[in-house]
């Protein structure tokens, strides 16, 4: 999506855009692409019939990829376009939306497992899980709320920052679960693939472009963009993968 999004931005779009944002909806879009979903997987892949030891270990992954290659990539994907970024300010993002949450839930799950044993961390995994739901709410109402004049006020720059990510989503949902079924992979593990492969950390690129360019930026409202497609758009996919269970599972 970095490179989707820097030709349609910098060049097929760039007459209907405001040219002082050009560099900050190309930057949004880079940290948009930049981070892999997280959370977001378990609803999608339970939405599918997801393996869940698998969809579990396709988060591990993608968190660890983040810590270690998140700052990195997007550093370096900016610093090819042209835009100065502070590297404290993207290890920082890093330390508190990611390593923080992993060392808190860790050294928790590890003490709840040596006092009262996995009936007291599955009882609190039951009470907390509408409680997510309620915070994944929450955000989303806060993050529309910050950005909802400019959202309002821009439909057409929505629109056109939209396109490249809704190529991203299909193109690599599509590519996902069409090399699961020539690999012969079960449909329970392909259809989760093809959601992480296609969906994006959007918390994270959210603060990480509010952190960097602020929040009036072009960078913060190309990263609120994702999160007002993402939801409806990977929905469609879960449809699509549940639609087409039939046909992946007849290979010839």
């Amino acid at each position: 999506m970095a490179l989707l999004g820097w030709i349609f931005v910098r060049h097929l779009f760039h007459p209907w855009l405001p040219v002082e944002q050009i560099d900050s909806y190309i930057a949004g879009l880079i940290i948009l692409a930049a981070a892999p979903c997280t959370a977001m997987v378990f609803v999608w892949s339970q939405l599918c019939d997801g393996e869940p030891h698998f969809t579990l270990s396709q988060v591990a992954l993608n968190d660890l990829i983040m810590i270690i290659a998140f700052a990195p990539i997007v550093g370096f994907l900016l610093g090819l376009s042209h835009i100065a970024v502070p590297w404290e300010t993207l290890f920082l993002s890093v330390a508190l939306f990611i390593v923080v949450p992993v060392i808190v839930a860790q050294v928790w799950r590890m003490r709840l497992l040596a006092t009262g044993g996995r009936t007291a961390l599955d009882a609190l995994l039951t009470r907390l899980h509408p409680l997510s739901l309620t915070a994944l709410l929450a955000t989303l109402v806060l993050l529309f709320g910050f950005q909802g004049e400019q959202i309002l006020a821009q439909p057409l720059v929505i629109g056109l920052l939209a396109v490249p990510i809704l190529i991203q989503v299909y193109c690599n949902a599509g590519l996902a679960y069409l090399l699961s079924r020539k690999l012969r992979v079960a449909h329970c593990v392909a259809a989760p693939s093809a959601l992480i492969g296609a969906s994006n950390f959007f918390e994270l690129a959210v603060a990480t472009a509010i952190g960097l360019f602020g929040f009036e930026s072009g960078a913060a409202l190309a990263t609120v963009v994702g999160v007002l497609v993402e939801v409806p758009v990977m929905l469609s996919v879960v449809r699509i993968t549940q639609r087409t269970r039939h046909w992946y599972e007849t290979i010839s």
